[in-house]
Order: structure tokens, then C-alpha cells, then sequence
């Protein structure tokens, strides 16, 4: 269990990494599309660079990121077979990596970031608007969607092809 947590951690970290990258240093709209819709109207194209290099830095730590989560689900099926998982430990480990990196994506991203940071509107004040006044995120209903049937849904069918071979 305790690697499985890790394993979480690492995940989370990648996102954020990548949720970096993408907003800082890249600053493409088309990796906005879990925005939501009334900013992502107001996102005008950055033709400049933040700074000398920086979407090449930005594209580096995507690709890394990536690499972590690759990473992530490579040593928790590896582990899984090494220690004889079963479908339901497997369905356990991928849920509570899925559920955990759920949760710190509503509190942290979505709550703090959005809401109370306002990270985003730092690198696209044009959003303010659209984004100012919110208490919360602008996709509760989407998030509680993912966490509770889409990430369960996705585990027990990973589990169940693991336990194939």
C-alpha cells in the first residue's frame, strides 16, 4: 500500500508539472481543453514567448512529465505481477492511485490554483471575467463524474486485463 501511495504522489506531481508547462511555459490553447468554456472563449494566441526558450523548456518538462506517468503505471503493473496480484488488488491500486490524484486535482488545482492563486489569469488575464467570483472550480459535476464512475470503471477494466497475464 505504501508504494501504492507513492505511486500517487508521483502522478500528481507529473500533472502538476505538466498543468505548468502547459499554462507557463508552452502557453498553447489547445492544451486548455478541460478550461472551462467561457475562458477558454477569451483565450487570445501568445505570439511571444514568455521568455528566450521557454516553450522549449515547456515541451521538455511535458515530455518528462509524461514520462512519469508512463512511468507510474509501469512499476504498478510490474509490482502487481511480481507480488501475484489479483484482479481486486490490482482494482484497488489503480483506484486509489486514480482517487487520490482525483482529490488533489479538485483541492489543489481546481480550488486553489483557480479560485484562490489564480494562476491561470496570471498567464491569461483576459480570462479574469470569466473566471473571477467562483468559490469553487467550474466542473464539479464533470470531476464527480471521473471520480466516481469513469476512474472505478477504468481500473476494474486495467485490473482485469492484468489479470490476463
Amino acid at each position: 500500500m505504501l508504494l501504492t501511495v507513492f505511486l500517487a504522489l508521483v502522478f500528481c506531481g507529473a500533472i502538476t508539472v505538466l498543468l505548468i508547462a502547459a499554462v507557463a511555459f508552452v502557453q498553447d490553447e489547445r492544451f486548455f481543453s478541460s478550461a472551462p468554456k467561457e475562458a477558454r472563449a477569451l483565450i487570445r494566441p501568445k505570439e511571444r514567448e514568455l521568455f528566450y526558450g521557454a516553450r522549449t523548456m515547456g515541451w521538455v518538462m511535458m515530455i518528462l512529465s509524461a514520462l512519469m506517468i508512463l512511468g507510474v503505471g509501469v512499476v504498478s503493473i510490474w509490482d502487481g505481477f511480481r507480488s501475484g496480484f489479483t484482479f481486486w488488488r490490482f482494482f484497488a491500486r489503480f483506484v486509489t492511485i486514480f482517487t487520490i490524484y482525483k482529490a488533489y486535482d479538485m483541492i489543489f488545482f481546481d480550488w486553489f490554483l483557480l479560485c484562490k492563486f489564480h494562476f491561470f489569469q496570471h498567464f491569461f488575464p483576459e480570462t479574469e471575467p470569466a473566471l473571477s467570483g467562483r468559490r469553487y472550480g467550474f466542473n464539479l459535476k464533470s470531476q464527480l463524474l471521473k471520480l466516481l464512475v469513469i476512474f472505478p470503471g477504468a481500473s476494474a477494466l486495467a485490473a482485469w486485463i492484468c489479470t490476463l497475464f
